[in-house]
């Protein structure tokens, strides 16, 4: 089984990462940056035989043990390439080599899908994901969201909204829970959720809002209620310009099936 880094390649101009304080690139700049990133994809993907899914950085842990169960059931190599669910779909409207689709957002298909990009009916529900509270300092006796406002709490990681689900969901809980005016002076936007609990875990920053999926059994974990955000309904589809879309499909059929569910239930997944 193969990882395809991809999502660190395709940046968007807005975002604030923990070590670039950068202005955003014209659209000039932006545009002849998007066709190289395109070109690479091209020239780097992985051989004709090999399964490209491009997956949200959520489903890294899930995604692998399935990935790696589905390949020693049947023998077919799949090639995962993690990232930011916005991103992803971006690369894939430009024509990136990519067979099967999984964002931790079902709008992101079902846009694809509405612009032709993504066969409408393989477009399905695997899972919902929820976001929570993540340090690795015990000893700040975070509780609640409301503790992000305390003022030896400097800096807070999240996804970046503008094109990350889980950014989205942890600037809707903020929002409804009251904080936000108080708590987005701290915040840090990382390129995806899994680089927002790499923040934390290098204590860039001092806490940060992530997938429970990716939590782990390391650090302090507090549950965000899901009344103060959107269901995180995950979806996934097989993108038209597949050249294995048969694979693609019982790949994804794998994933929806009783053992896949399986395994998205043990990293957090309903």
């Amino acid at each position: 089984m193969q990882r395809v880094s991809w999502g660190l390649l395709c940046r968007h101009p807005s975002t604030r990462s923990a070590r670039s304080g950068s202005p955003p690139r014209n659209d000039v700049i932006w545009g002849w940056f998007a066709l190289a990133v395109f070109l690479l994809l091209v020239a780097c993907a992985p051989a004709p035989s090999a399964l490209v899914v491009s997956a949200a950085s959520d489903l890294q842990g899930a995604f692998t043990e399935i990935g790696a169960q589905y390949e020693k059931e049947t023998g077919a190599r799949v090639a995962f390439n993690f990232g930011s669910s916005g991103l992803l779909a971006q690369q894939i409207a430009q024509g990136a080599p990519v067979d099967l689709f999984a964002a931790a957002n079902r709008a992101y298909v079902d846009d694809l899908a509405a612009r032709g990009f993504i066969f409408s009916d393989t477009v399905r529900v695997y899972g919902r994901g929820y976001i929570v509270i993540w340090t690795r300092d015990d000893a700040l006796q975070i509780q609640a969201l409301a503790d992000l406002t305390r003022p030896e709490i400097q800096r807070v990681a999240i996804a970046n909204p503008e094109h990350a689900p889980y950014g989205i969901a942890a600037r809707e809980a903020l929002q409804n829970a009251g904080v936000w005016n108080a708590v987005q002076p701290k915040l840090v936007f990382a390129e995806n959720v899994s680089q927002t609990k790499q923040y934390a875990e290098t204590k860039s920053v001092d806490a940060a809002i992530i997938a429970r999926s990716i939590a782990g059994n390391a650090g302090r974990s507090v549950a965000i209620p899901q009344e103060l955000y959107r269901p995180l309904d995950q979806a996934l589809g097989v993108v038209k310009n597949s050249r294995q879309e048969k694979a693609a499909r019982a790949f994804a059929d794998y994933i929806t099936s009783a053992a896949g569910r399986a395994m998205l239930a043990r990293y957090g997944f309903e």
